[in-house]
């Protein structure tokens, strides 16, 4: 009984390793490739922790299984080795963590800078954004500067609207505006690797560049109430002739106020 103990830490690593290894085929990890430029990054700095984390918790486990190994095989009669402890040992496995935490830190600095950092955005994006994102429970309010406009912190004059439903151009750098009217919620794109808090108060800027034209989901990723699971929208991503073309029909939906039909109507 006292082996098998020892041989049950030894196969959890393995198992670990296989689930590893087979993993990324599957899609077991993510829902699908990034589909965005900075998610090749994120994706790196996951398998990277990833990698660590897995070495680690397999090294550790085979140190526990031989040392149970070692003792359920000793000799009858023979005496435990008993040591009061080892200083060398002690500043190795402080210094080795401090070591893999402070480079795990520097190797994200550049990726969090170029996502979070106004400065480090794509010069096409930071005075141009696409819309307003606002957050509410239990939607996204989407604001669109009129055609041929600039979009402003606050409403304006011929602004248009939609909700749960973000149109932005595909294949080059785009950035929204992101806030919430109420409490706390979380923009969340998975396919895309976007994610970013909308805090009560403030306008953050979130930018992207997706690779592939197509509708990605969008959700709440921060539990804001009761409706929270439910708070679900889309972005599609589609030519910047195809938003073009789309701002342009919903500007003529959102005007048409049916007078001319009437009349039309009342001719015949």
């Amino acid at each position: 009984m006292k082996k098998f103990w020892a041989l049950f830490f030894w196969f959890w690593p393995l198992v670990a390793l296989y689930v590893c290894l087979i993993a990324p085929g599957n899609n077991w990890w993510f829902p699908s490739k990034p589909l965005s430029t900075m998610g090749h990054q994120i994706d790196g700095l996951f398998y990277l922790i990833l990698i660590i984390v897995t070495v680690t918790f397999v090294g550790t486990e085979f140190a526990l299984g031989y040392a149970l190994w070692m003792g359920a095989t000793k000799e009858p009669g023979r005496r435990a080795w008993f040591s009061h402890g080892s200083h060398k040992l002690e500043v190795v496995w402080t210094i080795v963590p401090a070591f893999v935490l402070v480079f795990i830190s520097l190797t994200q600095l550049d990726v969090l800078a170029d996502i979070r950092v106004l400065a480090r955005f794509p010069e096409s994006v930071k005075e141009a954004p696409v819309a307003e994102v606002m957050a509410r429970q239990f939607e996204w309010r989407i604001r669109y500067p009129k055609p041929g406009t600039e979009l402003m912190t606050s409403p304006q004059p011929g602004d248009l609207y939609f909700v749960n439903e973000v149109h932005v151009p595909a294949t080059v750098p785009t950035m929204i505006n992101l806030r919430t009217q109420d409490v706390q919620h979380a923009f969340f794109v998975p396919r895309l690797r976007v994610k970013q808090d909308a805090v009560p108060g403030l306008i953050i800027p979130v930018w992207f560049e997706i690779e592939e034209a197509g509708e990605y989901e969008l959700l709440c990723a921060e539990l804001c109430g009761w409706g929270h699971y439910k708070m679900k929208a889309r972005i599609i991503a589609d030519s910047p002739e195809g938003v073009s073309a789309y701002l342009t029909r919903l500007e003529r939906e959102q005007n048409e106020d049916g007078v001319q039909e009437a009349e039309t109507a009342s001719v015949k």
